[in-house]
């Protein structure tokens, strides 16, 4: 998983609402996934 410091900073401190931890838990998940995909294209095999 990528290393975004705003996102993991807001996924993961406890002063912040639940739902607004699950929100950004929730991009971080979606941003992996995207670059995830990006990269698979670009592989020989096709990787994803």
């Amino acid at each position: 998983m990528d290393h975004v410091p705003v996102l993991w900073t807001a996924a993961y401190a406890p002063r912040r609402p639940a739902a607004f931890r699950f929100a950004a838990r929730q991009l971080l998940r979606a941003r992996c996934f995207l670059r995830a995909l990006a990269l698979a294209d670009h592989t020989p095999s096709g990787g994803y």
